[in-house]
């Protein structure tokens, strides 16, 4: 019978090469793309724009989409934007690219729904001036046209223009309602943005940061990584883009000390062979190095 918890041995390095010609680059994008930030909603960090989402692609960074497709809403076998981004992806982007996270105003229902009314008021204000500016130029040019023409007539003309202020209506219906497709917003200054990569969604548990450098170590050798919750991992790793190439690892992030149930380990073995994946053993050690530790299942006689 075995043990029911066993300590492993201490951990052999495991190469993760990747060979030459398919290791991506990592390409340090903080020069040209300083204007990139990420939108905070909740816990999760969230890019909106396609340029966002183009730029963290060329810097490593997946992500998830979770949005609806505008074509095709009623679906979610293909998704959109926004791309929701791990805790450790959004880390790396402010830690390694500059990137800003931007918090939208707490602001209530109530005042937003004055806001589009006042919104509305002024369009429509504005419209309503534009409107008969431009019948005064109607009834001007026909009192141009009708110069020599019966008195009556020119009369008839210049009273509807002198009226023209107290009698002119403008119908709501025939109000142009700008329907917004973007937001334009204000940028920040360097010191604002060194603020706000500061006040990134940062978790101080110990996990997390044993997480956040086994990713961070994975990503500098030029792996890609997602959420491996589906495989019982915590990342799965690609040696290149994920729309190109299978994962090879499950990498399991665990404290160089920790003790694991001997029970897990075989699980974890006997997965990694069913799905044709390596599972790795992560432990961040002290030297600020990762050891990584392979595990195989070779079956048993």
């Amino acid at each position: 019978s075995f043990p029911a918890r066993a300590v492993l041995p201490p951990p052999r390095p495991v190469s993760l090469g990747v060979a030459s010609a398919q290791r991506p680059k990592v390409i340090k994008t903080a020069a040209m793309d300083t204007d990139c930030v990420m939108h905070a909603c909740g816990s999760s960090a969230l890019l909106w724009r396609a340029a966002e989402a183009r730029a963290a692609r060329r810097a490593g960074i997946v992500g998830t989409l979770v949005g609806a497709l505008a074509r095709q809403p009623r679906q979610n076998a293909r998704l959109g934007r926004p791309v929701e981004l791990l805790k450790e992806e959004a880390r790396l982007l402010g830690e390694e690219e500059g990137w800003a996270l931007s918090h939208a105003p707490e602001r209530s229902e109530v005042r937003l729904a004055e806001q589009h009314r006042e919104r509305m008021e002024h369009s429509y204000a504005e419209q309503s001036l534009l409107a008969l500016q431009e019948r005064k130029a109607v009834l001007q040019r026909v009192l141009a046209e009708k110069q020599g023409a019966d008195d009556d007539d020119n009369r008839a003309v210049r009273d509807r223009l002198g009226n023209l202020d107290d009698t002119f209506s403008f119908p709501r219906s025939a109000m142009a309602v700008q329907l917004s497709t973007a937001r334009a917003g204000l940028g920040h200054d360097p010191e604002e943005r060194r603020f706000l990569v500061s006040e990134l969604l940062r978790t101080r548990d110990e996990q997390f940061e044993i997480r956040f450098r086994v990713f961070r170590d994975l990503r500098n050798k030029g792996f890609y990584l997602t959420s491996g919750g589906k495989f019982g991992g915590d990342y799965l790793v690609y040696p290149g883009d994920p729309l190109r190439f299978h994962a090879h690892f499950i990498a399991l992030c665990v404290a160089l000390e920790t003790a694991l149930p001997l029970c897990d380990v075989l699980a974890l073995s006997r997965l990694g062979v069913n799905v044709k994946k390596t599972v790795l053993l992560c432990s961040p050690s002290s030297e600020g190095t990762v050891a990584y530790t392979s595990l195989q299942w070779s079956g048993m006689a």
